[in-house]
């Protein structure tokens, strides 16, 4: 069945003498098995409320969010999270990272390692095993947030700005080792961007969102990413004709969206 939100709104209280805010408006989203959608749009669309909602972070003031037809009530190990900032835990080393939601679950030593270190193997961390995580780059502690965040077997993987803090080439690195693993793990992924060729390129469908109320104003099913992992070199795909009117349709789109704001 996959995930289904029902005309989801959110409304935060006020505080502080301020008046309520209204985040998000009538949102209908589905996502089927092995989808990768990405949200775009201008600062305070309500892109990372949106991804709060299907986390269980926070619970909709009206409307509903499902999971295999199941409303969801709060954080579960059927979701993972992937923020822009890793989190990891820094007087762990990597291998007891990425094993640390096993433990939580009680899942044995001998299991979780074994999990832990196919992991670490597929986000190419092989010998950083027993390092510790602060003495890793940037972008090897992101991939050890993404090992950690696939380690518990989610039915979705939530990922908010995961590349916001990386340089260009270390991104766009990690842009094709993500799309590898969803490839590999048939995942379905809903993933939050700042940068519209990003997005593009990563996504099988966009979500372009309007400013707060944050609505879904725009839909784009894109072709990219199976470009991509059909053995299209990544330049290319970003070079292409099609790509680059489409990144301008979008960006169009976006910069009206802000100065109307």
């Amino acid at each position: 069945m996959g995930l289904a939100i029902n005309d989801a709104s959110v409304i935060y209280p006020s505080a502080e003498g301020r008046d309520p805010v209204e985040a998000l408006r009538g949102i209908n989203l589905t996502m089927g098995e092995n989808e990768f959608i990405v949200a775009l749009g201008a600062s305070g669309c309500g892109k990372s409320t949106l991804l709060n909602l299907i986390a269980g972070f926070l619970a909709p003031t009206s409307g509903e969010v499902l999971l295999d037809g199941e409303r969801v009530s709060g954080p579960g190990a059927d979701r993972s999270v992937v923020f822009q900032k890793h989190a990891l835990l820094p007087w762990l080393d990597v291998r007891e990272n990425v094993a640390f939601g096993l433990k939580l679950q009680g899942v044995d030593s001998k299991r979780r390692y074994r999990t832990a270190d196919k992991f670490i193997s597929l986000l190419g961390l092989d010998g950083f095993e027993g390092s510790p995580v602060y003495a890793l780059s940037g972008g090897m502690q992101q991939r050890v947030g993404i090992a950690r965040a696939l380690t518990c077997d989610p039915k979705l993987l939530l990922m908010d700005e995961p590349l916001g803090a990386l340089d260009a080439l270390t991104r766009e690195k990690a842009q094709e080792l993500i799309l590898g693993i969803w490839e590999e793990t048939h995942k379905s992924v809903f993933f939050i961007t700042h940068s519209v060729e990003e997005a593009l390129f990563m996504g099988t469908r966009l979500i372009v969102m309007s400013p707060r109320p944050g609505r879904i104003a725009h839909r784009f099913d894109l072709p990219f990413s199976r470009r991509f992992l059909g053995g299209e070199a990544a330049r290319q795909v970003k070079a292409s004709r099609d790509f680059i009117e489409l990144r301008e349709e979008v960006l169009k789109i976006i910069f009206a969206d802000e100065e109307a704001a």
